[in-house]
């Protein structure tokens, strides 16, 4: 039977050194950060997530993001190769643990340079954002391990933010929602809904309608809850001043059967 998987990873102490692109450094807080972290982590539980603990990284700030390790799709992983170099490390504990659950392996080969958290994945389609952290070459190797899969590939220009889903996600219907002042080209998507809050372009689909997203976004869950959503906030406030967001702290596995 399938079986629904989250892939976690603690965040480091040393957080507030991580790499931020787009927007001024902030003080962050460690301790509060790990809080906030463990009620993500207890949400996902609460609404029938199985977590799965990857192997803390101390050394690398950015570990907590480890969605950006990975993509996934009919069991199959594709292993990244981050586009920032010091991120690279965070790739190998990453790829024990999924090769542990059973996926087959494929791993972005240099050239190539890929994160996670550039693609956007709704159905069979994989949007990649282009002009990152994902270069080309990334881009022509997740079409070769994934278009065999039945998926199609869609690559869509990305500047104004550090990865495609910081600009945009998707609601359970399919529809793209994004921050338009942040979002290269709204039209390269079928169905675009406008949100009012940068941080309300993120949601991470918990099954029957929930939407996990950050609590920083009142307007936009007021409006996901008019189409008939339910909304379910968490506080990441140490990690949005990171270029974090919900989707960007874990990695979830739908299709995986045990």
């Amino acid at each position: 039977m399938a079986s629904r998987k989250a892939l976690v990873r603690r965040p480091s102490p040393r957080l507030a050194d991580g790499l931020v692109t787009h927007i001024d450094r902030k003080p962050v807080d460690p301790e509060l950060a790990l809080r906030q972290w463990e009620d993500y982590v207890a949400c996902l539980r609460a609404h029938g997530w199985e977590t799965v603990e990857v192997p803390p990284l101390d050394d690398c700030p950015d570990g907590v993001f480890i969605e950006d390790t990975m993509v996934v799709h009919k069991n199959v992983a594709l292993i990244a190769r981050p586009g920032a170099g010091s991120r690279r490390p965070e790739t190998a504990a990453a790829e024990e643990t999924v090769t542990a659950l059973g996926c087959s392996l494929n791993r972005v080969r240099e050239p190539g340079t890929l994160d996670g958290g550039d693609i956007l994945k709704i159905g069979d389609t994989l949007y990649v954002g282009r002009g990152g952290r994902t270069n080309g070459e990334g881009v022509r190797q997740l079409r070769a391990v994934f278009e065999p899969l039945g998926a199609r590939v869609v690559a869509v220009p990305v500047s104004r933010v550090l990865h495609l889903k910081s600009a945009v996600t998707a609601l359970p219907d399919g529809t793209v929602i994004g921050y338009p002042p942040l979002v290269d080209d709204p039209a390269a998507f079928p169905r675009f809904l406008p949100v009012p809050e940068e941080s309300g372009a993120h949601v991470v689909l918990l099954g029957g309608g929930r939407l996990l997203m950050a609590k920083s976004a009142p307007r936009s869950a007021e409006l996901f809850a008019d189409l008939g959503y339910e909304p379910v906030p968490v506080d990441i406030s140490e990690f949005e001043k990171m270029e974090g967001c919900v989707t960007c702290l874990s990695v979830r596995l739908r299709e995986l059967y045990g």
